[in-house]
């Protein structure tokens, strides 16, 4: 059995332990998208350094294209052969789907553009010269093609493109360098902030667990201090109860005691005081009868109401402590009340006796004969019951007693009332006996049963004095 000391659970951490979880998810969530520009950044890069590889094959391919179609246009010069041409047929064809590739990769460079279109007037320039030498030489021969060589500067033509193409080839690389560059000292920030970002959450994260850790100690502590505490308050209230049971059975055999002392002296003093009265008014009566018939009328009257209160007296100490349980018996003593209870309450009341109930001490029988008064006139106050059994047998150990009727029944949050004095009266006296008792509805859920069982103990008998029988009014 424990006691708990503990405050109502409320939902929710406490306002620090809350604003250190938003934390660390804050500093996730930017190391997040911190994450996610990075990706992006090197996306970018390698978006950049595949442009410029494809600017420089591109425009590399450019002067090739022009070169071997110079070749060619030699070859041709020289052999005569229209195979030669091919090159530079090819070379007319793909100039211009590379040249729209490269004015596509180069559209946000406009430094790049300008020399593009540099190097695409230059060779669209040596393209026509070719054109044109080649129209000669169909038109006059080779001699022709021999002045217009030896006036024309051809050399520097290609010159001006290869060095256009170096200056778009150089370009890419400054650029590649430079937006390389960027990316390093941008990666190295992202790095650093990367690295940053995780030691904050790393020490958010100790913190957190260092209150957690914290929390979690002290609840054990707590809980260890509670578990003592509750150790203590569960030694106490053992201690509390077995004093309260000694006390509560010391109580219960002082009020016996008190209850035989008060029916004694009823029984022997105010018994023999109205046995005089008796006697005297029987001798006034006997004397005026003749003389005075009125007065003997009255005293008949009063020894009428003297003849009552003996029987009132005799109710009374019966149930202060009835006579029979001392001189006949456990057994006469339920046998003689069940049939005053149904002579007074009209209530045909039975009584079952089996085996032999008297070997049980003086506890044991008033405590049988305390719950099955206290049953019955729980019966008489609310049952409205007809019939009324009373079972009273021995059983292996002890005494087992059975009241049952077939009344209204009772309910079962009356049972555990505490204000239900005569039913908790009842289970104490068997529990301070070591017994039990039991209230529940009767058969087929009909009326009420009252169950006891009340062990037989000679140990506990054996120290306790029998109280005295009652005294006749003349003291023997």
């Amino acid at each position: 059995m424990y006691f708990s000391t503990e405050p109502a659970v409320t939902t929710g951490l406490p306002l620090y332990k809350t604003v250190l979880c938003l934390t660390c998810v804050l500093i996730l969530i930017i190391n997040g998208v911190s994450l996610f520009h990075n990706l992006g950044q090197l996306k970018g890069a390698n978006d950049i350094q595949g442009q410029t590889a494809k600017v420089i094959d591109k425009v590399q391919y450019v002067n090739v294209l022009i070169m071997d179609a110079e070749s060619s246009l030699r070859g041709y010069f020289l052999s005569g052969s229209e195979v030669y041409l091919g090159p530079l047929r090819t070379a007319s064809s793909e100039i211009d789907a590379q040249f729209a590739e490269l004015d596509r990769l180069l559209a946000e460079t406009p430094s790049q553009r300008r020399s593009l279109a540099q190097l695409h007037t230059l060779v669209y320039r040596k393209l026509d010269t070719m054109n044109q030498v080649l129209d000669v030489y169909r038109a006059g021969g080779l001699d022709d093609i021999v002045k217009i060589a030896g006036s024309s500067d051809s050399k520097s033509d290609m010159d001006e493109i290869r060095l256009q193409v170096v200056i778009l080839v150089q370009e890419q690389n400054e650029l590649l360098a430079a937006r390389s560059a960027t990316f390093a000292r941008e990666y190295r920030n992202a790095v650093f902030l990367g690295i940053s970002i995780n030691a904050m959450a790393i020490l958010v994260l100790a913190l957190f667990y260092r209150l957690i850790r914290r929390s979690y100690v002290a609840r054990a502590t707590t809980q260890r201090a509670l578990e003592s505490a509750n150790d203590k308050l569960e030694s106490m209230v053992v201690l509390r109860t077995e004093q309260l049971s000694v006390l509560s059975r010391h109580l219960i055999s002082v009020s016996e005691e008190e209850k035989a002392r008060l029916a004694r002296e009823l029984h022997d003093e105010l018994g023999a005081n109205l046995t005089s009265i008796n006697i005297d008014l029987n001798a006034v009566a006997d004397t005026v009868r003749a003389g005075a018939p009125e007065l003997a009328l009255m005293l008949d009257r009063a020894r009428a109401t003297l003849v009552e209160t003996v029987e009132l007296k005799r109710r009374i100490v019966d149930n202060l402590r009835p006579s029979l349980l001392d001189h006949l018996g456990l057994a006469a003593a339920v046998q003689s009340y069940c049939e005053e209870f149904g002579r007074v309450t009209k209530l045909d009341c039975e009584a079952l006796i089996d085996g032999d109930i008297d070997v049980a001490g003086p506890t044991h029988a008033i405590a049988a004969f305390r719950i099955i008064q206290e049953s019955l006139n729980n019966i008489a106050k609310y049952a409205r019951a007809r019939h009324v059994i009373v079972h009273l047998g021995r059983e292996a150990g002890g005494l087992a007693l059975e009241v049952s009727d077939d009344g209204v029944g009772i309910d079962a949050d009356a049972v555990a009332k505490p204000k239900s004095h005569g039913l908790l009266g009842m289970r104490e006296r068997a529990l301070l006996l070591g017994g039990s008792l039991r209230v529940k509805r009767g058969v087929n859920n009909v009326g009420t049963c009252v169950e006891a069982f009340i062990p037989l103990s000679r140990v506990a008998d054996s120290g306790e004095a029998a109280p005295l029988p009652f005294r006749s009014h003349d003291g023997r």
